[in-house]
């Protein structure tokens, strides 16, 4: 990720973990990117609930995941990505998608 990628998602890492009304929003899309089979996806009508600068954080990060020829996941984010795992979906196990893959 570029400089502006990885702010845009540690923007949306640090609303996913707060209790804002937009929070559940921002968790979901980590989430999906996290592991959508085992924490669930996110729904595109949300972008139309949530402050402009969080949807242009997602498209950020959307577009950055576009452009890859491989699948990436956020590994270096794997505490941040732990404590809203814990806070949104407590019941979940914290595998990430390419852990998951490996066995």
């Amino acid at each position: 990720m570029n400089s502006e990628e990885r702010e845009a998602f540690e923007r949306l890492l640090k609303l996913a973990q707060s209790d804002t009304g937009q929070a559940g929003r921002a968790a979901d899309f980590v989430l999906a990117w996290w592991n959508a089979d085992s924490l669930g996806g996110f729904d595109l009508p949300d972008l139309f609930g949530v402050d402009m600068a969080i949807g242009v954080d997602r498209a950020t990060v959307f577009t950055y995941l576009a452009g890859r020829q491989d699948a990436v996941y956020p590994e270096e984010y794997r505490s941040q990505t732990e404590a809203i795992i814990q806070q949104w979906r407590p019941g979940a196990r914290a595998k990430s998608h390419s852990a998951a893959q490996a066995g």
